[in-house]
């Protein structure tokens, strides 16, 4: 016999869609902000972010998906787009005829740049200047929390 499911109380139910509605919010209010400041999807920006925090500007592709938590097809389309634009460029990998090494161009670069300071005020603006620094202790708290949660999720095997 299945067991029975633990639904949500109200409480939690309207927390639950709170927190979901405040990230559809918070994303749209970022892609706006990228759109109008530089032409660039949230997925762009993600993308260039992670890039440029490398220490040479470029990843394994393979190892960009799972940073990003992105399936490597979508990363592969993604890459194919900005390529297109000239944000990153693609490489072969001497080592591994399958595996490629993505970079951001100085393209990318400027790109980045331009969207950076806007992105920034967004972030601030939606979240940082409306909570004060208890509310952000206690949202630290309860992200990691959440994070450590799915993260064991994540690894736990389906039972569908």
């Amino acid at each position: 016999m299945a067991d029975t499911p633990r639904w949500l109380d109200d409480r939690q139910q309207l927390v639950w869609r709170q927190w979901l509605r405040a990230q559809t919010e918070m994303n749209a209010a970022i892609t706006r902000q990228l759109q109008a400041d530089g032409g660039l999807s949230l997925p762009d920006f993600e993308v260039l972010v992670s890039l440029e925090e490398s220490p040479d500007g470029r990843q394994r592709a393979t190892v960009l998906a799972d940073t990003m938590l992105w399936e490597r097809s979508r990363l592969s389309h993604q890459v194919r787009r900005m390529e297109a634009r000239g944000l990153v460029d693609r490489v072969g990998c001497k080592d591994d005829r399958r595996g490629a090494w993505v970079g951001i161009t100085d393209a990318g670069r400027a790109a980045l740049a331009q969207v950076a300071p806007g992105h920034v005020e967004t972030v601030r603006e939606c979240m940082f200047d409306r909570i004060d620094d208890a509310d952000l202790e206690a949202l630290g708290r309860v992200t990691g929390t959440i994070l450590a949660a799915t993260d064991c999720a994540s690894r736990r095997p389906s039972t569908a």
